[in-house]
């Protein structure tokens, strides 16, 4: 799994800039397919916060697609209500970070 830690704090931090965000990605039918991944990475790199529908998963599959995108996607699960998930991923260089964490 993809290890970021973060604190209490930057996850509240993280869910409340969540609220304001628009889905970025959506899984549909088809489920966690390489373009999925190819879509998350290109998000993930571009805005480090992005918000993630299920459109077509039962609210129990939710949790474990959560944690296989977040272990394929190399991002950290922070948070999920109804059929979004929020994940993040902290760009390497900083001169290129959107979030900024405290």
């Amino acid at each position: 799994m993809y290890e970021f830690p973060l604190t209490a704090a930057q996850k509240t931090f993280l869910r409340g800039a969540g609220q304001t965000l628009e889905s970025s990605v959506k899984v549909g039918k088809s489920g966690l397919t390489p373009e999925f991944f190819i879509e998350l990475q290109k998000h993930l790199n571009a805005r480090e916060l992005i918000k993630v529908r299920f459109v077509a998963a039962e609210r129990d599959e939710r949790a474990a697609l959560a944690e296989q995108i977040a272990d394929s996607g190399r991002c950290v699960f922070v948070s999920s209500v109804g059929a979004t998930a929020l994940f993040f991923r902290q760009n390497p260089d900083p001169s290129r970070r959107v979030v900024t964490l405290a």
